[in-house]
C-alpha cells in the first residue's frame, strides 16, 4: 500500500524499492550466499563458469523486479524457494488451495515452525496456483543490517515493532492492525500472519485471541461490527508440517531452559542464524495445508481463535517423526503401525549426541501435534 502513514512498516515501493535494489546488486555477499543457497553443499564444486552463470541470473532476475510481487515470484519463489525445496526437502506436498477464490484478499493465520519458509512456501503455492502474494508480518528483531531488511521487505515484510514501551506499543499495534485491514479490504491485498508472537517452539500452536481483538479495535471506532470485520477480512487458517525441524535442538535448548531456570536469554544474531539454518539445512517431507475461510458469524475473537486453532490441529500432515515421539513420550506403542524400525533409528540417532533432558524436550515438541489433533478430533490423546 503506497500510503505514507505506513511508510515505516510497509514494504517497499518506489524510490526506496529501486534503492534496495541497487545495493542488492552491489552486494557481492548477497549475491554469493543466494548462489550457495540454490546449490548449498554442492557450491564448492561447481566450475567457476557454472557460478558466474548463476550469479547472472540472480542478476537478470532483479532486473525484472519493479514491484514486490515481482521479487516474490521471479527471485525468491523461482530461484531461492524452489532451490530449498528441490536440495532439502524430500518432497513438498499441499492442499486446500480450491478453498480460495482468485483475486480475492485473504488474512492468512499460520502456524509457526520456521522463521522464513512457513510464509515463503505458502506464497510459493499461491504463484503457482495463480493467486496474490501475500505481505507479511515480520518482527524488527529480525532486521538486523541492512541486507536483512531489505531482503524482508522486498519480500513483503510488514515490520511489527516489537520493542517499544507498552503504551506506545498498544497504539503501533492498533495502526498494524489498521494496516492489515486496509490492506485486505480496500486494496485487495492478501496478509500473512503468525497465530501468535514468535515461532512455536514447544510444538503447541495456539493462536493468539489478542490479534484478533486488537484487529477489532482498529475499527470498531468507526462503527463497524465485529461480523462484518471477519466477513471483510476473509480469515484462513494455515498448517505447515515439517517431518523434520532443522532448528529443534535449538529451540529445545530454549524451552528447556525457560522451564529449569524461567529465563532464556538469546546471542546476538541468533535469529538470523536460526533463519539460514533453516532454509539450508534438511526438512525431510514437507505439507501445507490451506484450510476454509473462517464463519463471520462467530461471536467474538475468542471464538474465532478457537476456530482458528481446530482447523491447524486437523490440517497437520503427521509424519512418522511425531508418531515415533508420541509413541516415546506417553510410553505406549498406540502409532507403532505408522513408522519402521528403520524410520525410529534414523529419527533418534540425530538425538545421541544430547542430554536425555533434552532429548526428552525435542521428543515432547514433536508428540505435541499429534496430541493435539487428537483433540481437535475429539478422541481420547
Amino acid at each position: 500500500m503506497e500510503n505514507e502513514a505506513y511508510r515505516d512498516i510497509a514494504p517497499y515501493y518506489g524510490e526506496e524499492l529501486d534503492e534496495a535494489l541497487d545495493r542488492l546488486r552491489e552486494n557481492k555477499g548477497f549475491i554469493k550466499s543466494a548462489s550457495e543457497m540454490v546449490f548449498l553443499t554442492k557450491f564448492n564444486l561447481m566450475s567457476t563458469v557454472k557460478k558466474m552463470a548463476l550469479q547472472h541470473k540472480l542478476h537478470e532476475a532483479l532486473d525484472t523486479v519493479h514491484s514486490v510481487d515481482d521479487f516474490q515470484g521471479n527471485v525468491t519463489s523461482k530461484i531461492l524457494i524452489s532451490a530449498v525445496i528441490k536440495n532439502t526437502m524430500d518432497e513438498f506436498t499441499y492442499e486446500g488451495i480450491e478453498n480460495l477464490e482468485k483475486g480475492h484478499a485473504y488474512f492468512f493465520f499460520s502456524n509457526h515452525r520456521d522463521i522464513v519458509l512457513d510464509c515463503a512456501l505458502l506464497n510459493d503455492v499461491l504463484g503457482k496456483e495463480g493467486h496474490g502474494f501475500t505481505e507479511i508480518a515480520i518482527g524488527d528483531n529480525l532486521l538486523t543490517s541492512q541486507l536483512s531488511k531489505d531482503l524482508f521487505k522486498l519480500n513483503g515484510g510488514v515490520t511489527v515493532k516489537r520493542t517499544l514501551p507498552i503504551r506506545e506499543k498498544f497504539f503501533e499495534s492498533k495502526r498494524l492492525s489498521s494496516y492489515f485491514y486496509e490492506g485486505i479490504a480496500k486494496h485487495n491485498k492478501s496478509m500473512w500472519v503468525a497465530q501468535k508472537s514468535g515461532r512455536a517452539k514447544d510444538g503447541l500452536d495456539l493462536t493468539s485471541p489478542s490479534i484478533i481483538k486488537m484487529l477489532y479495535m482498529a475499527q470498531k471506532d468507526s462503527g463497524m461490527t465485529f461480523k462484518q470485520l471477519l466477513a471483510d477480512c476473509s480469515i484462513v487458517p494455515v498448517s505447515v508440517s515439517y517431518q523434520y525441524d532443522p532448528c529443534d535442538i535449538n529451540k529445545g535448548r530454549e524451552v528447556l531452559s525457560k522451564k529449569l531456570t524461567g529465563y532464556y536469554e538469546k546471542k546476538k544474531y541468533e535469529d538470523m542464524i536460526q533463519v539460514l539454518k533453516g532454509i539450508k539445512k534438511y526438512k525431510g517431507n514437507v505439507h501445507l495445508h490451506v484450510g476454509t475461510p473462517i464463519d463471520p458469524n462467530l461471536p467474538d475473537h475468542l471464538a474465532v481463535a478457537a476456530e482458528i486453532d481446530r482447523q491447524i490441529h486437523l490440517g497437520y500432515k503427521l509424519w512418522d517423526s511425531n508418531y515415533i515421539a508420541y509413541d516415546i513420550i506417553t510410553k505406549s506403542d498406540r502409532f507403532i503401525s505408522k513408522y519402521t524400525d528403520e524410520q525410529k533409528e534414523k529419527f533418534l540417532s540425530r538425538y545421541d549426541d544430547f542430554t536425555p533432558d533434552l532429548k526428552s524436550q525435542v521428543m515432547e515438541t514433536y508428540a505435541n501435534p499429534v496430541k493435539m489433533q487428537l483433540k481437535a478430533q475429539g478422541e481420547c490423546q
